[in-house]
């Protein structure tokens, strides 16, 4: 009987390709585990009204651990269009799978490492005081609170009378908004708890305790937003005092964005709600070579799912070779290494990584800065095989 029982859902587009590359790294750094096969993604709204089918869910709950590929999701108006007519008029709504399986499970801490590897054509440079050109290194990882916040899903077109009335008691609303159609009205809600705040912030200090970072970042807007993020930044305060040898910062995050390119190895661990730890994370993402570096993990109290940041692209599924980077499921899986506590085997997967980005002989058409699709094998980019193919030798 296999050690572990892993949940895989490749989803849409090059998902299913990836996810199938990761496994074959996991296996042959003799990773032992079993793995299940799960429906998600398009296909499945489609054909059922549900992109996130109760199958999956029960999958999951069992085995506790899931590696994800990547789903296709469309605007309002394409969601119903793509529905099996039989389904059209029976009331079904599209919802993100992999944000329904998030608050399903409470997937609740979001990890976003953004670490360069040495080598890669791809990385950050910037012009240094003597005209020439520097690399700084990039080590940062943010923590993004993964259920709340603008992704928290409660929000109104319309909004209902009780709603409506509300609204109505807030000063600001009634002197701004009131006179505003209510058909014209709009409203998302930006929902923070005191309990998830204290859980993302809590992770990200015992991360940084863990790993040796001397700085927990909270990358907010409370000159603006002063209740949700005001309660964030007063958390971290707190937490902060257990910790007293990591030093806390806050940074805007229009401010942060900007600092990026000025200098981003100055920040280790970040922590941030929903949407500005999204943006954020895929801001330095872009500093070690963008989605196809770009890995994640979502773990909650019981259940942990991990995937590349990176969408389904399903422009590129169905060219053969398959022209994708793999290197952003392949670290996931390595992230799933580390949750269930197999750290010599991920070792043994980043250094292969590492290896092969330094050595510089195989890359992907993205890593050559060429423009992707079929003729760029021609030019000289490997194909996902032969990547993947390339990290497993060096295991």
């Amino acid at each position: 009987m296999a050690k572990y029982h892993v949940v895989s859902m490749p989803g849409d587009g090059i998902g299913k390709i990836v996810l199938k590359e990761s496994i074959r790294v996991l296996t042959a750094v003799g990773f032992d585990a079993e793995y299940h096969h799960a429906d998600i993604g398009w296909e499945f709204w489609c054909s059922e009204g549900n992109a996130l089918p109760q199958r999956t869910l029960d999958l999951l709950e069992k085995h506790k651990l899931g590696l994800f590929g990547a789903i296709t999701s469309k605007p309002k108006d394409k969601t119903v269009a793509e529905l099996s007519p039989e389904l059209k008029d029976k009331g079904f709504v599209y919802y993100s799978p992999i944000v329904g399986m998030r608050q399903h499970f409470n997937l609740d801490i979001c990890i976003r490492p953004c670490i360069s590897f040495p080598g890669n054509p791809l990385n950050f440079i910037r012009r240094a005081t003597d005209h020439g050109f520097e690399e700084p290194r990039i080590n940062a990882v943010i923590f993004r609170q993964n259920t709340e916040g603008l992704y928290g899903g409660v929000e109104w077109t319309n909004p209902p009378d009780t709603v409506y009335a509300a609204l109505m008691t807030h000063p600001k609303f009634k002197k701004n908004f009131s006179h505003v159609p209510r058909e014209d009205l709009a409203v998302s809600t930006r929902i923070f708890t005191r309990r998830a705040c204290e859980r993302i912030v809590r992770a990200a200090f015992e991360y940084a305790h863990k790993y040796g970072y001397r700085s927990v970042t909270v990358c907010e807007k409370p000159n603006v937003i002063r209740e949700t993020s005001g309660m964030m930044w007063a958390v971290a305060q707190m937490i902060q005092k257990e910790f007293n040898h990591i030093q806390l910062w806050d940074t805007n995050i229009d401010a942060q964005m900007m600092w990026l390119t000025k200098n981003p190895e100055d920040y280790g661990v970040i922590v941030s709600g929903n949407m500005f730890g999204d943006i954020v994370s895929d801001g330095f993402a872009g500093l070690i070579g963008g989605l196809g570096f770009a890995c994640s993990a979502n773990i909650g109290e019981t259940v942990a799912v991990f995937e590349p940041t990176h969408g389904s692209a399903p422009k590129y599924e169905n060219l053969d070779p398959s022209i994708v980077n793999p290197i952003a499921m392949i670290m996931s899986a390595v992230m799933m290494l580390d949750h269930v506590g197999e750290f010599e085997k991920a070792k043994r997967i980043r250094d292969a990584i590492a290896k092969v980005v330094y050595a510089g002989n195989v890359q992907c058409y993205d890593m050559m800065k060429l423009r992707g699709g079929a003729r760029v094998i021609e030019q000289g980019a490997a194909t996902t095989q032969q990547m993947t193919d390339a990290i497993i030798a060096e295991l």
